[in-house]
């Protein structure tokens, strides 16, 4: 979400409380509006627009309809703004860093709140993205305030038999674990603040620091055992992906089959490990950072055996390009396994005057009756057999990548990008591009 989109009326927000942001919001623009923001987003370097209010409006209101009788609402993180301490600084140059920690806290609040006001009733989970952080992105510290107050928003309307244990463990690094509402039977959802263990991640003050990373691996490990321990299935939602960052690795030029490793979006495979590891009760995973629509497996050195399903969710965001969307699940109350879904697009990047229809159908594009490591396997191997993406399935999954998005980049490195749908290791995804003699 982006406050900054009509700078006047920032200096209004930061006065309000959140409550009247949605009214200071939605009142007519200013008369500079575009002229102060296109020098914002050009002081910020800012490399495409995020979601503005109109935007962020009509896909709530869009939502709703698709959405009616949903039992609850995932957000896989970045709720603010890319650029957002520059954009903040450049408004406010002799703010201090508490008022700058209070914006973003208002920020996420009003995100928040506006979703729990489209779903009445319905639960919202929230995990935090490399953008949400009272220091910048990728960086973030453990034991904070910021995590304190931002769990207690996340939180806030749980069940107070799980309330206070999600919070302490919010304010000890982002993270949680919470049941999945009935009807679903029987299954948590634990929801991971992986910013820490990003390969860009550092600590407010710069400098890199595994210690948080290997805390929450451990509290991950010991969630998974007490879930085996009960006989529940999980699912785990985070943000940043495991795997092959290929999109910066084509763009950099690395020549993985001449000896380089490919850019990887996480500083190690442990978290992907553990997950492997317990696949027999993870049911499904949930991510996004590329703004784009993806299906991944996880499995241990693209060998067969355990894997788990994953599943990343496109962007309400253009920024790279892409229409806005979101996606509307159905779940196997008995079973927690994820039977079909739909991806809804906006006709136009603004949200102004925009239709919102759907874009394809999971079970119809694919011809799979659920979205299971199973049938994410069995669709990749075809992908993998396709190398020219000549098939019917291998071109929706083009189309579908990225409503809008008019780049051929999938298509160029299509057997390349195919290889990092289950190869989450620098080792594997090696295997898989390189010809056999190197």
């Amino acid at each position: 979400f982006e406050p900054f989109w009509d700078p006047a009326k920032v200096p209004q927000l930061v006065a309000a409380p959140v409550s009247a942001w949605k009214a200071i919001l939605a009142a007519a623009p200013s008369p500079d509006q575009q002229q102060r923001f296109t020098a914002l987003q050009q002081n910020c370097h800012a490399r495409g627009v995020d979601t503005s209010y109109a935007l962020f409006d009509s896909s709530l209101k869009a939502m709703r309809k698709p959405a009616t009788g949903a039992g609850f609402v995932a957000v896989s993180g970045d709720l603010i703004s890319h650029a957002f301490p520059c954009k903040y600084i450049a408004l406010f140059p002799n703010s201090d860093p508490e008022a700058y920690r209070t914006f973003v806290e208002k920020t996420l609040d009003y995100v928040i709140d506006e979703l729990y006001g489209a779903f009445p009733g319905v639960p919202v989970f929230v995990a935090l993205g490399n953008n949400d952080s009272d220091c910048g992105d990728y960086r973030l510290d453990a034991h904070t305030e910021f995590l304190a107050m931002t769990g207690k928003e996340v939180t806030k309307n749980f069940p107070v038999s799980e309330r206070e244990s999600a919070q302490e463990s919010f304010a000890v690094g982002g993270y949680y674990s919470i049941a999945l509402p009935a009807p679903i039977e029987n299954t948590r959802l634990l929801v991971l603040n992986d910013i820490f263990m990003s390969k860009n991640y550092t600590t407010c003050a710069g400098k890199p620091d595994l210690t948080a990373a290997d805390a929450q691996i451990a509290w991950l490990r010991q969630q998974l055992a007490e879930a085996r321990a009960v006989k529940q299935k999980v699912w785990v939602m985070g943000h940043i992906p495991p795997g092959v960052d290929l999109h910066t690795t084509a763009t950099k030029m690395i020549d993985v089959c001449g000896g380089r490793s490919p850019v990887m979006y996480l500083s190690s495979e442990k978290m992907a490990d553990v997950l492997v590891e317990s696949a027999d009760i993870v049911e499904l995973a949930i991510f996004a950072h590329t703004h784009m629509d993806e299906s991944h497996l996880l499995q241990n050195d693209g060998q067969s055996g355990k894997s788990v399903a994953v599943k990343m969710v496109s962007s309400i965001s253009p920024i790279n390009g892409n229409h806005p969307s979101f996606t509307v699940a159905q779940v196997d109350p008995s079973s927690a396994a994820l039977k079909d879904y739909k991806v809804f697009a906006a006709s136009s990047q603004t949200g102004v005057d925009a239709a919102w229809s759907e874009e394809y159908d999971f079970a119809r594009s694919y011809h799979e009756a659920e979205f299971t490591s199973t049938s994410v396997s069995q669709l990749i191997a075809g992908f993998a057999a396709d190398p020219g993406a000549k098939t019917q399935a291998s071109q929706n999954y083009i189309q579908d990548f990225s409503f809008g998005y008019l780049s051929p980049v999938l298509t160029m490195f299509w057997p390349e990008y195919v290889c990092t749908l289950s190869n989450h290791t620098a080792q594997a995804f090696k295997a898989c591009v390189c010809p056999a003699a190197q």
